[in-house]
Parts: structure tokens; sequence; C-alpha cells
């Protein structure tokens, strides 16, 4: 069994448990716990730079000053009590370098220090590479320092990694969950009752939003607008998900089964049909389909290209207007559909904005 390990137990065993762990165990243990971030939270709240820990500035030519602050790095925790400085080395020569401030933590002085990993100059300067080695060296970035080339001012941009809300998982009711969430988490809806599908809630500045739909796609049946007379909803197929928050993808297949008539327009709009969700008109949005039309039916191609239009508006927009190319003559461009000729199908997909932050 001496080559199995397992720590930390409340006595060494002869299976190999041990009470004690050494400082290289500690660090796989608590890598697993914790990944290397500063100890402050960020939520929506609008911060300032130099509210935030670590803050740096140049205090005299190539001297970084740095503030306090607590982060995790490399599994060890480490505190800053008072500003503190690191020194960039000057450059004199022709052509710049990229510095980064880090946090090293280093197992043979077992201590988490301040510390400077140097660039190599170049035309195009590239930042240093981290080093991370378990039982070794460890570092996490601070700040990116740009050093310019004979001897030129010094810029810092702070790229440390920063604490952020779990995510959680309920079972359903996850719109009333999120209201108790905290601003910059995800919580996620395990629709466990099967009532609708797995979704991802960001919980955000601008509100309780899905981020993206995890599972099988939504359904809805879409509704023919400015016509006669409706297909029937058996013809009528709709899929949709969330992607991303505010974007949907969709698809939508219509199906005219009859020998004779249609759904044809009624005054002077063209054919529309209905969106899963509203889309937002601050722009107004086009999405792409085909009408495969294999008997020629009323004066058009046997395959036709359509644009399905979102107008712009003020309000949402619940509808798309069904739009194609002029089938006698090109220069004319688009015109609006005026029926869906009778034994014909038509297929329109595309990603969309929805309103969900409004116009």
């Amino acid at each position: 069994m001496a080559n199995e390990v397992s720590y930390p137990f409340a006595a060494d065993s002869a299976g190999g448990g041990a009470q004690m762990v050494s400082q290289a165990q500690w660090q796989y243990l608590a890598r697993i716990f914790g990944k290397d971030r500063v100890d402050f939270r960020l939520d929506q709240t609008s911060i300032d730079a130099f509210s935030l820990p670590f803050q740096a500035s140049v205090s005299n030519g190539t001297t970084v000053t740095l503030q306090p602050g607590r982060a995790l790095v490399g599994g060890f925790y480490y505190q800053l009590t008072a500003a503190s400085t690191v020194t960039i080395a000057a450059n004199s020569g022709s052509t710049g370098r990229i510095d980064l401030i880090v946090l090293r933590a280093n197992m043979s002085t077992s201590s988490v220090n301040l510390a400077v990993v140097q660039g190599q100059p170049a035309a195009t300067p590239k930042a240093p590479a981290l080093t991370k080695t378990y039982g070794g060296i460890w570092e996490m970035p601070l700040h990116q320092v740009t050093v310019p080339a004979n001897s030129g001012a010094l810029s810092l941009v702070p790229i440390m990694p920063f604490d952020g809300h779990e995510t959680v998982a309920v079972p359903w009711n996850a719109i009333q969950a999120a209201a108790y969430r905290s601003n910059g988490s995800f919580l996620i809806d395990m629709d466990s009752n099967n009532t609708d599908t797995q979704t991802e809630y960001w919980v955000g500045r601008d509100g309780n939003v899905i981020s993206r739909d995890l599972s099988k796609s939504r359904g809805y049946t879409p509704s023919l607008v400015n016509v006669n007379v409706d297909l029937p909803n058996a013809n009528k197929t709709g899929r949709w998900r969330w992607i991303a928050p505010g974007i949907v993808y969709f698809s939508v297949y219509l199906v005219n089964d009859w020998e004779d008539g249609a759904p044809t327009r009624t005054g002077s709009n063209s054919v529309g049909f209905t969106l899963p969700t509203p889309a937002s008109g601050a722009t107004g949005q086009v999405v792409k389909g085909v009408l495969r039309n294999p008997n020629y039916n009323g004066g058009l191609p046997n395959v036709v290209d359509i644009h399905a239009e979102i107008s712009q508006g003020s309000a949402a927009q619940s509808t798309a207007t069904l739009l194609y190319p002029n089938s006698t003559n090109t220069s004319e461009g688009l015109d609006g559909l005026r029926a869906i000729p009778p034994l014909s199908n038509l297929k329109i997909s595309g990603v969309y904005e929805a309103a969900t932050f409004g116009n």
C-alpha cells in the first residue's frame, strides 16, 4: 500500500493516510478548493481603479508602488498590509519590452512575495509567460508594464483576476430565485419538473436574463400575419433557443399542402409571421430563408431566396415581413411576398437581438 497516499486524516495509517501534509501536498489540495484570484468580489457597483486592491502607480521613474490587498496564489493566501514598491529594470535600448508584476509563491522560500518578471526587448514586444509549477514557483499576474525604448515613461495595465460570485442551481422557479442572488452571478434552472428546458440565468446590472438554453430547444407555433387565411397549426413548426443574453436563434418551417388556394396577403401589407419572442427594433434586423416551389405555382421560380425583415421602430417588434427578389426584373430588387404558393414550403432561420433589455 506504500504507493497510495491520502491526507489529511486524524492520524497516520498503514493504508497510506497521513495526518500532516507537506507544503507541496497542501498546494495540490488547496488548488482544488480555490483558484488564483484577488480576494475582492466584483459586482455591478461602479468603482474607480484606485479603490481596487493592489492598484499601482509609477512613483519615481522605474519605481512602481502597489497598494495593499489580499489574494490566493497557487493555493496559498497572501496579504500586503501596507503600500510596497517594486523596481522595473531600466531600458536604455532601442526597442521596448513588456514586464509583469506578479505575486510569486516560492516553495523554496515558503512564502508569497511581489516580484517582477522581465520581458524581452523587441520591435513588437510580448509579455513574458507566467511560471506555474507545483512544488516550485507559481505566479499570478497583477500588472502588465510597458517599458518603452530609450528610457521612456512606464505605463501600467492591471490584469489581475478577481473573485466572482459562485454559480448555483435550482430545480425550478429560477426567475424568482434569481431575484435573491447577488449581481454578477449565474444561476442554472435544472428543470427538474421537466416542463421547459435547462437554462442558465445571468444576474447582472441590467436585470435577470436568460444567458443560454443548455439542452433542447423550445418549440413554438408561428402565426402568419397580413393574410386572408392562416395555415393549420400542424403545417407550422418553430424552434428557438437563447444562445446569449438577449440573443435568439430560431427556425421556422411552413408547409402549404393545399393544391389550390394559399395564404394570401390582405391589403398592401406583405405576408409575415410571428417571432418566438419580441425583437429589438432599435436598428431593424434581417434573417434569411428559402421557399421551395417545385410546381412553379404563383408565378414564382422553383426555389426562391427569402428575406425576413424585422422592422425598425421605437417599440419591440413581434413579427417579420417576407420579401423576395422580383422574379421577372432583377433591377426591381425585393418585393413583398404576396402569397405562399400551393404545394410549397418555406424554411427560415437565423439569429436576432431580442427586446430583452428594451429598445
